[in-house]
């Protein structure tokens, strides 16, 4: 007989401005504890030494992560420049130095190369899977391996500071699966100098912003009181890039078992949609004839 899970129903998101120095598994893991939460996730991994935007997921909200994932986001960060890494971080170790420093000109020239629809290589350090097993995991094993690139959409790449010759601050918009470390990689390759990442701060994914973000002092400081409860946003926060519908009472049902049902609102055959019913989120699905045929439904 399976275990019942300990903790509250609790369903919605919670944005936390991750501090460097902790992984996003373990912010999770403070969220629940902090809430008492029975189940929650996060959309989008943030390295450990970033910071910013980690949009956590709980209960039913997880099922919508994906629409947090496919969203656009937006990253601040500086690149030192003169210095390639292992990592393409601070993280790494040195491999290659440059005596070379662009100037501003030269760097905004080499900018426009990483805007649109771009071909990207993830860097040898990170989650990407190679025959099944982490990249990272064969680099630290000094296995001498390949990653093939992958697509990008890259909106925007400002240069937006220069804090002295060996850095400069940038700011990009892009889709999912972005690296930017690779950004910062390619671009001191790009102006000959060599590159990497030195700070990172995701200040923007999708509807979620930094400046709304809970802390971890403040995690700790009102753990387990309503103070925290306040802080939740809806689950329907999360289907903010979807088109909505009306779900009349009398397809409340048949959407949640998994049925097509009668929905009403302005959306085109084929559409993805989620439909609502006194403004909560019924279930996730295609519009076809009329009918929502759902794909996710939601239980609270």
């Amino acid at each position: 007989m399976a275990r019942k899970r300990k903790g509250r129903d609790l369903h919605g998101w919670l944005v936390v401005d991750k501090p460097a120095g902790i992984t996003s598994t373990s912010v999770v893991n403070k969220v629940k504890w902090a809430l008492d939460a029975k189940k929650a996730g996060h959309a989008g991994t943030l390295d450990p030494e970033a910071t910013g935007v980690l949009a956590v997921a709980l209960g039913e909200a997880t099922k919508t992560v994906p629409y947090i994932t496919d969203a656009l986001k937006a990253y601040t960060f500086t690149v030192r420049l003169g210095q390639k890494t292992n990592t393409d971080d601070a993280e790494g170790e040195v491999t290659s130095e440059s005596d070379k420093r662009p100037t501003d000109d030269e760097i905004k020239a080499q900018l426009g190369q990483f805007v649109g629809d771009i071909m990207q290589v993830p860097p040898l350090f990170s989650a990407v899977k190679i025959d099944g097993q982490r990249a990272y995991k064969r680099a630290r094993d000094g296995e001498d391996f390949e990653i093939a690139a992958r697509p990008l959409w890259v909106e925007e790449l400002l240069l937006i500071d220069r804090p002295d010759q060996d850095h400069v601050t940038l700011e990009m918009t892009c889709g999912k699966g972005g690296y930017v470390r690779s950004i910062a990689r390619d671009l001191g390759e790009a102006l000959e100098c060599h590159g990497h990442v030195r700070e990172l701060r995701r200040i923007w994914s999708g509807p979620f912003d930094a400046k709304d973000g809970v802390t971890l002092e403040q995690l700790n400081d009102h753990a387990k009181t309503e103070a925290l409860d306040h802080l939740i946003l809806p689950l329907e926060a999360g289907l903010d890039e979807l088109a909505r519908v009306h779900c009349p009472e009398s397809s409340i049902t048949k959407l949640r078992n998994g049925n097509p049902a009668l929905v009403m609102g302005d959306v085109e055959y084929g559409d993805e949609c989620w439909a609502e019913h006194d403004g909560q989120a019924i279930a996730v699905g295609v519009f076809k004839s009329g009918e929502l045929h759902p794909t996710r439904v939601f239980v609270r």
